[in-house]
């Protein structure tokens, strides 16, 4: 059996070039472990080697060759060899064609399975060379990124040449050939359409795409700000292949189809490192296949900019500043308390604190954070991870989700052994987790001990800046949030009137409103004696807690969001 041969380590290839001393060497690789990042890019900010340099040393290590690009005149006739969607997604550029053999520029030289894809889609022989990825970005900006492709055109394309692109009718779902479904996978139109397709939805800062097979269509659709889109639809016997290519890019099996499957794909757009996390569903028409894109770079992980009010921000802080406890964020799914969650372990990240989190799935990395992934196919599951993680001296831990008893437990004796734990939970409100924690079966006295505070939270639509308008609402309107005109006098309304900005929604973007419930001396007597979601409800109320219809009025008042939001996403609570 042959062993593959590790690659020499990028540090010891420029000390043997003869640009870099040990002692640097050293020195870069102190440094980064404090701050994190690539150790090339570590050496060349501390000026220890050159750009070029660094390229050079990368090329022989994954043995590929260097190209300098920055100051190259690109003829029209080379851009064209690669659309736009393909360099934006893969971050290539054509650096040269020569016999028939198209070299291009690659920002991540790591990402080998790209030139196999190239030379799929291109129909070509295609080989890799390393450039710096700085200009490899400012180039793709330059002659790609402004160009557009459209879908209905390719999908047109692709219906108009089905016969010559040699795509098989795949609509007997239980005839399919495991071979012609990895054939199908890799054919150039398919990998275009998911290429255009993931690209499309990220340029729009899309939260997820839908893949969904019926009895007489297929469609595509992507969710945006909370709100499902459709784009324009393949030809339904497609959609084996789609779901197949899909399969391949997120390295699942392509064969098995009777069972769910979940899968990642790690992609680079516009500089931006992208984590797409891909699960399929079996149907009765085929392969229901959903794409979670998770955009670091559209996703603001600071507390001060989650849409906290002043007087929730500063009681934020407060909870965050304790030793000890329970803090839990609750809602339903897709409203956003992951992202608050990572909001607060952002504020409490620091050198002197030992941060572990225990999540199903990881979303996002966090520098200086401890972070594990569970998986309960092997038996790692929450309450066993965190049973493990006490051992490990955590300072603050996160908790993925409070699901059964015995994870509760384990967050409870966390707690009480001097550590704080965050988690999230799925209730409809702050008040109802109390409920549902005593349902889970902990004892009552157990709660008024550890928790110490409980968030709930939803996400409403932003107005669009670019066309935001004044107006005056109808009666009927603010009878949905159960006003009267007397009770808004002198307030003003606002709502977007459309744009290409928004796509003539009138919405750009999401904030989220919240509830806070602190647990008081008199939540607690109430908690002691099983009083009534209800009971306690109004007890907070009375103690000041803003519900979620009442914070989202106030962002209706500070021009924020609409009425139609506000009714969408909370409900009207009457107290005793």
């Amino acid at each position: 059996m042959e062993v593959a041969t590790a690659r020499k380590p990028v540090g010891r290839i420029l000390i043997e070039q003869g640009v870099l001393a040990e002692e640097q060497l050293q020195e870069g690789l102190r440094v980064q472990a404090e701050n994190g990042g690539a150790l090339g890019d570590t050496l060349v900010d501390l000026g220890f080697i050159s750009r070029d340099e660094l390229i050079k040393a990368l090329a022989k290590q994954y043995g590929l060759k260097s190209v300098e690009i920055g100051d190259v005149d690109f003829p029209p006739e080379l851009i064209s060899q690669i659309s736009p969607s393909i360099a934006c997604v893969y971050r290539v550029v054509p650096a040269s064609i020569d016999n028939g053999v198209l070299t291009v520029a690659m920002a991540d030289p790591l990402n080998i399975r790209v030139l196999d894809d190239l030379r799929f889609m291109l129909n070509m022989p295609v080989e890799g060379a390393v450039a710096d990825p700085a200009v490899v970005n400012r180039l793709i900006e330059e002659h790609y990124a402004s160009k557009t492709e459209s879908l209905q055109e390719l999908i047109d394309n692709i219906s108009h040449d089905i016969p010559t692109a040699g795509i098989p009718d795949l609509t007997d779902q239980t005839a399919i050939d495991i071979g012609t479904l990895k054939e199908v996978a890799n054919l150039p139109p398919i990998m275009k359409l998911v290429n255009l397709v993931l690209l499309q939805a990220i340029r729009d800062q899309s939260s997820d795409v839908h893949f969904e097979p019926f009895e007489d269509q297929y469609r595509i659709r992507y969710r945006i700000d909370g709100v499902l889109y459709e784009m324009p639809p393949p030809p339904r016997h497609l959609g084996a292949a789609i779901s197949s290519r899909a399969k391949v890019m997120a390295e699942m099996q392509i064969e098995e189809r009777r069972l769910p499957q979940d899968g990642r794909i790690e992609l680079n757009v516009a500089g931006n490192p992208i984590d797409v996390r891909v699960s399929t569903l079996p149907t009765m028409f085929g392969e229901s296949v959903v794409m979670r894109i998770l955009d670091r770079s559209v996703v603001e992980l600071n507390i001060e900019n989650l849409g906290l009010r002043p007087d929730d921000l500063q009681e934020c802080h407060r909870l965050l500043r304790k030793p000890n406890g329970i803090l839990l964020v609750t809602g339903p799914t897709g409203c956003g308390k992951t992202t608050t969650l990572y909001a607060f372990l952002n504020y409490l990240n620091n050198i002197g604190v030992k941060i572990i989190t225990t999540e199903d799935p990881v979303e996002y990395d966090l520098a200086g954070i401890t972070q594990v992934q569970i998986n309960e196919r092997i038996g790692l599951t929450f309450a066993r991870c965190l049973r493990s993680i006490l051992r490990q001296d955590p300072d603050k831990i996160l908790v993925g989700e409070v699901r059964d008893l015995e994870t509760a437990e384990m967050a409870i004796q966390a707690s009480l052994t001097g550590h704080l734990v965050l988690s999230t939970l799925h209730t409809n409100d702050a008040p109802t987790a109390v409920t549902r924690l005593v349902d889970l079966g902990l004892e009552p006295y157990l709660l008024t001990a550890t928790i110490e505070s409980i968030i709930a939270q939803r996400l409403v639509r932003r107005i669009c800046t670019r066309c935001k308008r004044p107006y005056e609402p109808s009666a009927e309107e603010l009878l949905e949030l159960g006003l009267r005109p007397e009770d808004v006098e002198g307030k003003q309304f606002f709502k977007g009137i459309g744009c290409p900005v928004c796509k003539n929604t009138g919405y750009r973007g999401r904030v989220a409103i919240f509830e806070i419930l602190a647990l008081s001396d008199e939540i607690k007597r109430l908690v002691l004696s099983n009083a009534s979601t209800s009971e306690l409800r109004e007890a907070a109320v009375r103690g000041g807690m803003r519900t979620l219809r009442e914070s989202g009025l106030l962002a209706v008042y500070d021009g924020i969001t609409t009425i139609e939001e506000v009714a969408r996403e909370t409900v009207f609570v009457q107290l005793d």
